[in-house]
């Protein structure tokens, strides 16, 4: 629309549409702008049916797939309470409770989740509930002051246990339930106008259905038992609903104010008193459950803190009975006495905190006492060795000069033995000799040389040039002693006996049968090293074969033997696998 001034609208041609509170401007849709108007509102129906038509058209697709799409549904909404169960348990720092088949119920640091949810946004600290029963104490009887935490702590049990069966976390320290067939509870009050009901014959109504229902696996929680009435009358009835329940083996926790049935638990086997801590100094309650002994209702101290006055309070307590102030008097103390012994028990739990740090100090410092021990024993342990280490190699030092020198006398006796064989072997002296002729590849005698040499060649200025065993050397003539025929070179080498063996042309031969490997093995080191100075080119072992201990003895020292070139088994005819023949280099 337009705004045009009261009187000029005949000048544009359109509809009239309103007009302004002082009657001075109109508003004009110029006709111009109708057909587009119209042509917007038709466009906006035809997209709205369009919409429509594909909103139908892909709900029709959908429905093909129902199946899957149910499944994902209810697959996402299980993933969805899983991590609600998570960012609960984080949120609220609870636990994994345990359902056990033991009869036993275990709640340590337990907390009811509405009061830790008020607190947090109020920035306190929630006391803690702990409680233990089990298949012998199956009942527990909570006492002490109005306003204490009773009603709390009841609450606090049977709600964790809901959850516990619903797989919920539950914000405690630890938890444990067994599993309930039934949880049973009468806190509040029930009465009812309208069903002609006082808080007494609720209260009795809502008993005698747990009663009906309760089983030995059921948990039962009732509040403030046998109230609203006469207190002899209410604790008699709560002493006779107790002992109906603990008879059955139903898990019991009930709260109450009379003195009979606190008398009642603390004379009745498998049944627990418990009460609410309160503080006589400030007159408030300290919210801590503590077992083992009943406490007083302090109903008179907490409406004194409540503001009635004084010279009421006291007339209260002068309109007490003897008896009832007698045991007040006696739940006070034992009260007091109580908490006495959870002080001393927490000064004993604070010492035998700081004896055990300073016995693992101790245990420290004879660890490090004993570190340092054993550190100078290995020091020392290290000097003894380096010492046995030094006098070892000197040892080893004058056992080389020993070896070496029974090497030479070896080498000794050997040359004699050979010379005394040539000696023999030479022609007498007034026996005519033939003149040989020196040519190239005779075997020759040398001066001071034991094993005939071959003549390699013969050089200019009376030079000779031998082979010697592994020697290869340029002689003058006149070292050469005598010119050998064949005949004689084999004299040259002919057996020669030696301890223990013999040597025949190039194999010498000992045997080892019968010996132990250690023996054996000195022998086998000694034979060696007389046929490498022998210059032999093999030697046989026999061994035998028995369980084959002394073979591979003397196969590991053939192995790492400086002399040996190969070894292997005996032929057959030499012995077979019974003897080893060893090469030499």
């Amino acid at each position: 629309v337009a705004p045009v001034i009261a009187g000029k609208e005949r000048r544009i041609q359109g509809v009239i549409h309103g007009s302004s509170s002082s009657g001075q401007t109109v508003f004009v849709e110029p006709l111009e702008t109708v057909q587009l108007n119209n042509d917007l509102v038709r466009l906006r129906d035809e997209e709205l049916r369009e919409v429509h038509r594909i909103l139908r058209e892909w709900t029709e697709r959908l429905r093909e797939h129902a199946p899957e799409v149910s499944a994902t549904l209810h697959a996402v909404g299980a993933l969805e309470f899983l991590f609600a169960k998570a960012d609960y348990a984080l949120d609220f720092q609870c636990c994994v409770p345990v359902l056990r088949e033991t009869r036993e119920i275990k709640l340590n640091a337990a907390r009811h989740p509405l009061l830790a949810n008020l607190f947090r946004r109020q920035r306190k600290r929630v006391v803690p509930v702990s409680v233990e029963l089990n298949a012998t104490v199956r009942m527990l009887l909570i006492s002490g002051p109005n306003t204490g935490g009773k009603t709390v702590a009841l609450k606090t049990i049977g709600l964790l246990a809901l959850m516990t069966h619903a797989g919920l976390p539950v914000p405690a320290a630890e938890a444990e339930f067994p599993l309930f067939d039934n949880i049973l509870a009468d806190i509040g009050d029930h009465q009812s106008i309208e069903a002609s009901l006082s808080s007494f014959s609720a209260h009795v109504v809502a008993v005698k259905g747990m009663l009906d229902e309760a089983t030995s696996e059921s948990l039962v929680l009732i509040d403030e038992l046998g109230r609203a009435t006469d207190p002899d009358e209410g604790g008699a009835l709560g002493v006779v609903v107790l002992e109906t329940f603990h008879r059955r083996g139903a898990f019991t926790l009930a709260s109450t104010h009379l003195t009979a049935m606190k008398v009642f638990g603390a004379s009745t086997e498998g049944v627990l008193n418990a009460s609410m801590g309160f503080d006589e100094s400030t007159l408030q309650p300290t919210y801590v459950l503590r077992l083992g002994a009943p406490g007083k209702s302090a109903g008179l101290d907490i409406a004194s803190r409540l503001g009635i006055d004084a010279w009421m309070i006291d007339a209260a307590r002068g309109r007490m009975s003897n008896t009832e102030r007698d045991v007040a008097a006696f739940v006070a103390k034992l009260s007091e006495r109580v908490a006495s012994l959870d002080a001393e028990r927490e000064t004993l739990a604070t010492e035998r905190k700081a004896i055990e740090e300073r016995e693992r100090s101790l245990e420290q410092t004879w660890e490090r006492k004993y570190q340092s021990k054993i550190q100078e024993l290995e020091r020392q342990a290290r000097e003894l060795s380096q010492a046995f280490e030094s006098r070892a190699q000197a040892e080893i030092g004058e056992l080389s000069e020993k070896a070496r020198a029974k090497i030479a006398k070896t080498k000794r006796e050997f040359r004699e033995a050979v010379e005394s064989v040539v000696v023999t072997a030479k022609p007498s002296v007034g026996q005519s000799q033939p003149q040989r002729k020196l040519v190239e590849g005779v075997r020759v005698q040398l001066k001071g040389v034991r094993q005939p040499a071959t003549v390699r060649r013969i050089l200019p200025n009376g030079i000779i040039e031998v082979d010697a065993g592994f020697l290869k050397m340029q002689v003058p003539e006149s070292d050469i002693e005598d010119v050998l025929t064949a005949a004689e070179a084999a004299v040259k080498r002919a057996p020669v006996s030696f301890k223990g063996a013999t040597v025949e042309g190039t194999i010498r031969e000992l045997n080892l049968i019968g010996q132990r490997a250690e023996e054996a093995c000195d022998q086998v080191d000694k034979l060696l090293d007389n046929a490498a100075l022998a210059q032999l080119d093999k030697i046989r072992i026999v061994h035998g074969h028995g369980m084959g201990i002394l073979k591979r003895a003397i196969a590991e020292l053939l192995r790492d033997n400086p002399h040996v070139s190969r070894f292997y088994p005996a032929p057959p005819e030499m012995g077979g696998t019974g003897a080893t023949i060893v090469e030499l280099k």
